[in-house]
């Protein structure tokens, strides 16, 4: 797969045309989400090419409760096919026996390990996606700038970004634009600051 020459052939095109190309180039697609800002965007396009996309959503156990009811009525107002992964420890649990490490704690690998790697690994490999849709935009990080409308897993998964080149006016266009909702008090207790990649696409 020439991934540069792809990337020069979908740029200037739709997310909805990227995404279509996407679905029709792979086997298997799915979407991942955390209900973070902007994330009904991503989840209305894709649902709008593939009604029955699988959307794994992998929650920390540590959303706010604002984000979980921007993603409740989001599910059911897109009617979202979810499939929910959650770490094997609660919390509740977790809070007890190792609290939310810093950045700097020697815990904080363990921890992202259990919130958020772990669920991930098993959910990719209940559905062994060849695509992998995701809502990756420039600017967000210095990794996020390295790569472009498609790039390639550590694993040789194809993860399409059809929103990469947009800004958050471009967002907030199509939100509006399709009655959706967004949620801002989004906590991510793997990431501590707002720049630092999530670990799942590092």
């Amino acid at each position: 797969m020439d991934i540069k020459a792809l990337n020069e052939e979908l740029r200037g095109k739709t997310p909805k045309e990227i995404i279509e190309w996407a679905i029709a180039y792979g086997k298997k697609a799915v979407v991942t989400t955390n209900f973070r800002p902007y994330e009904a965007v991503i989840l209305h396009a894709c649902a709008e090419v593939k009604k029955d996309i699988p959307v794994i959503w992998c929650d920390s156990g540590y959303n706010t409760s604002n984000t979980y009811r921007h993603a409740e009525e989001t599910i059911k107002q897109l009617d979202l096919n979810v499939k929910l992964y959650v770490p094997k420890q609660t919390a509740a649990h977790r809070d007890v026996v190792m609290g939310i490490p810093d950045i700097n704690d020697p815990k904080h690998k363990e921890f992202t390990e259990q919130v958020k790697m772990e669920p991930f690994r098993r959910a990719m490999e209940e559905h062994k996606p060849d695509v992998w849709f995701t809502n990756l935009r420039k600017g967000q990080t210095a990794f996020r700038d390295s790569i472009d409308i498609l790039s390639l897993s550590a694993d040789g998964m194809l993860k399409v970004s059809p929103f990469y080149d947009w800004s958050d006016e471009d967002m907030d266009k199509y939100l509006a634009e399709n009655n959706l909702g967004i949620e801002t008090k989004y906590f991510d207790p793997t990431k501590v600051l707002g720049n630092r990649e999530c670990g799942l696409h590092g």
